[in-house]
Order: structure tokens, then C-alpha cells, then sequence
């Protein structure tokens, strides 16, 4: 395929995204459906029977991804403590399973999103991946073989460590060209300003280009244009590599520690959101396969397999998961991002607490 032909493609794509979004989770149930292996479960009762969960995971991946971080750091605790009341306790493993493969649709929604308005950076994400990937199919393996004490202990250590991160990072959006220009800038542009990145191809007027000293100039669809260096790429690795290992582990970690690597290397905050989904996204589906399929190949494994996964669960919550990732937009828009973001780390704190306590056997 020529570079025309794949630009043409992108374009199509991000032009129609809301299609596609909306058409992956509907062609996934159709697919489960028809061919997913239930152990003999079937008929209108088993595939209806966990209806409920749409509301709560719309609910929650809206919530999550308003803020910026991995779905799984609010679905793992839902399914742990208020799944059981409504049905039956599940497995920690089954439960990362569920969370992952539900994160996997609803994050993959929000980084198209991201990538059309051009806040990706695709280097950054590219070796920010290649870099996790190790240490994420190490954690999927490890949580196959540990104890549901160590289990709780460790989920609730990732979820304080999250809800610490979340009260000290600012994820307010900064105006626009503050580290370079002014909106004026942009506006005077027509009239001889200086020249910002246009490529073709792109909607509107996106763009980017790196000049000889590596700065990086980034142009959105919206004509907002953002400048930094790709500097700090050794912390950025030690946060991606631990908080890929509790990705793999828990079904999330990486994503709060990520944000946080990205800030602190000067990434701007749109383009750190941005670049981060991707790299959420494709963990976690990286993740989901090593749950699906790992158990029936990794020797000694727990006895999980393709057939243990609750089928009917995740034809409800991939759609509500994708839903809420095209919802969370709007809702960011509406609300104050700050408020949301103490209110999921207050809430972190209290489950991160309840888990040690599950640990102990004092609950």
C-alpha cells in the first residue's frame, strides 16, 4: 500500500470514527454470540442475565475517562465489592479479565478520539508500548499463580498509589499555546505570523514538525498549537515499566503512573492524555489476550481458559464502555475535571483501605 493510499485510509478513518467505534462493540457481541464457547450456557436467560452491568460500567467508564486514567481502576473494585451483592463472588483473575477486555474497547474509543484532534504523539506512544510490553505480559502471567490475599494486597496498593498520584497531578487543560504563542498568534497567522505545521491530509489544520534541536511543534485540529521536547525518556520508562507490571497484574497502574512521568517531563497536558490512552489502550488489550488465553498455555497455571470467561457479562459492558469513552468528552466539557478527579481519588483511598483489610481476614 503507497503512502497516498495509507494517509487516505487514516483520513477515512478518523473522519468516520464514530462509526467505527460504534460498530467494533456491535460486531465483538455478534461474534461472542455466535462463536464464544459457554460450556452448554445459552438462551435468552443467560445472555440477558447481567443487563445491569451497562448502566454501571457506562457509568464508570465515563467517569474514568473524563479524568484520564485505566477503567479497570473503577470496574476491578465494583466487581470485588458490589458485584457479589447482586450475584455471586468471581475469581480475581476472571475479574481482571472482565476488567481489561471491557478497558480495551472503551480506552480504544477514546484514543481515536484523541488521535483525530491530533493529540497523539505517536513516537512518544510507540516507544512508550514497546517499552511496557514486557513487563505487562509479566504481570498477566504472575496473577495467575498468586494468592487472592496478595492478590487484594497488591490491588489496593496500586489503587493508594493511584489515589495519591491523582491528588497531586494537575490535569487542568492549559490554554493552548501558552508554552509558545497566543491565540493571537494563531488568528495572525494568515496575516504573515509565523508559519505553524499544516500537513496534508490531516483534518483541519493539524499538523507537526520536530526541528533540528528535537522541539516539537504540534498544531490540532482546532488551529491550538503545543511545543515541548521528547526529554525524560528514563523515568518515563521506570513509571511505564512498574505500572505495566500492575497493568498486566490488576488491569490497571499504568495509566496513573503514566500521566504522571508525562507532566513531570514537561509533555503538555492534552497531548500527555492523548498519547497516554494509546498506550493504556493497547496494554490493556495486550493484557486481555495473555487473561483469555494464558491460562490453558502458562504450566500451572491457575485453571482459567477462554471457555471461564463470562461471555454474557462482557456483551454488556464492552458497549458501555465504548459508550461512556465517546460520552466523557462532553461530560469534561460540562464539569469541572479538578472536582472529578478528588472525588475518584477520595473513592481510591476507601477501596485501596477495604482491600487491606480483605488481606488481613479482618472482612
Amino acid at each position: 500500500m503507497t503512502t497516498s493510499s495509507n494517509r487516505t485510509f487514516l483520513e477515512t478513518l478518523l473522519r468516520y470514527q464514530h462509526v467505527f467505534v460504534f460498530t467494533a462493540p456491535l460486531a465483538f457481541v455478534a461474534l461472542v454470540f455466535l462463536y464464544a464457547p459457554t460450556g452448554g450456557a445459552g438462551g435468552v436467560a443467560y445472555w440477558t442475565e447481567f443487563w445491569w452491568l451497562f448502566p454501571a460500567f457506562l457509568l464508570g467508564a465515563t467517569i474514568v475517562n473524563t479524568v484520564g486514567i485505566s477503567g479497570s481502576a473503577l470496574f476491578v473494585p465494583f466487581l470485588i465489592f458490589v458485584f457479589p451483592l447482586l450475584a455471586s463472588p468471581m475469581k480475581p483473575e476472571t475479574i481482571v479479565k472482565i476488567g481489561l477486555i471491557s478497558e480495551s474497547f472503551g480506552l480504544s474509543s477514546s484514543a481515536l478520539a484523541f488521535v483525530q484532534y491530533n493529540l497523539v504523539d505517536r513516537r512518544l506512544a510507540l516507544t512508550l508500548v514497546g517499552g511496557a510490553i514486557p513487563f505487562v505480559v509479566a504481570g498477566a502471567i504472575l496473577s495467575f499463580f498468586i494468592p487472592e490475599a496478595v492478590f487484594h494486597a497488591l490491588l489496593g496498593l496500586a489503587l493508594l498509589a493511584s489515589s495519591v498520584l491523582l491528588f497531586k497531578a494537575d490535569l487542568g487543560h492549559e490554554e493552548p499555546g501558552s508554552d509558545s504563542s497566543t491565540d493571537a498568534d494563531v488568528v495572525a497567522e494568515a496575516d504573515g505570523g509565523r508559519d505553524l505545521p499544516d500537513d496534508s491530509g490531516r483534518l483541519g489544520p493539524a499538523g507537526v514538525e520536530v526541528d533540528g534541536e528535537g522541539v516539537v511543534t504540534r498544531v490540532d485540529r482546532d488551529g491550538n498549537d503545543y511545543t515541548y521536547d521528547r526529554g525524560g525518556y528514563l523515568e518515563r520508562f521506570g513509571n511505564y515499566s512498574i505500572g505495566g507490571t500492575f497493568q498486566g497484574l490488576a488491569g490497571f497502574g499504568i495509566g496513573e503512573l503514566g500521566i504522571i512521568s508525562m507532566l513531570r517531563s514537561k509533555i503538555p497536558v492534552r497531548v500527555a492524555i492523548g498519547t497516554n490512552h494509546i498506550v493504556v489502550a493497547s496494554t490493556a488489550v495486550l493484557a486481555s489476550l495473555v487473561h483469555v488465553f494464558g491460562g490453558s498455555l502458562v504450566p500451572g497455571a491457575h485453571n482459567i481458559d477462554i471457555a471461564s470467561t463470562p461471555w454474557n457479562m462482557v456483551v454488556w459492558t464492552v458497549p458501555a464502555t465504548v459508550t461512556g469513552g465517546q460520552v466523557a468528552p462532553y461530560v469534561a466539557a460540562a464539569l469541572d475535571t479538578e472536582t472529578i478527579k478528588a472525588g475518584v481519588g477520595a473513592l481510591f483511598a476507601i477501596v485501596a483501605t477495604a482491600l487491606f483489610a480483605m488481606a488481613a481476614g479482618v472482612v
